[in-house]
């Protein structure tokens, strides 16, 4: 899974929607991807987080590596968290039920 943190304030949050949007029709089809989701906090109504889950971690790393990479994801580049050290962050399960 892949985390990525957005945030620009709760007035945004229609700019990140559409953004959202965007960045995933451009990524419709991609290899591996199984699919993402855009989540808000609950108690931080201006933190956004977009969740991607991959099927294997090959398929990620082909697509991270891939030259359409940064044009896929170019609509959320502006609302990114820099607040943070790192916009995003990588997960692998380690188990689950």
């Amino acid at each position: 899974m892949v985390l990525h943190h957005l945030g620009r304030g709760a007035s945004a949050a229609q700019a990140v929607l559409a953004a959202y949007h965007e960045a995933s029709r451009r990524m419709a089809g991609t290899p591996g991807l199984l699919g993402n989701q855009l989540m808000t906090a609950v108690d931080a109504p201006d933190s956004f987080v977009v969740v991607s889950r991959w099927s294997n971690w090959d398929a990620f790393a082909a697509w991270e590596g891939s030259a359409g990479h940064k044009e896929q994801t170019a609509p959320l580049r502006n609302f990114r968290d820099t607040s943070r050290e790192r916009p995003f962050e990588i997960y692998r399960v380690l188990a689950s039920y």
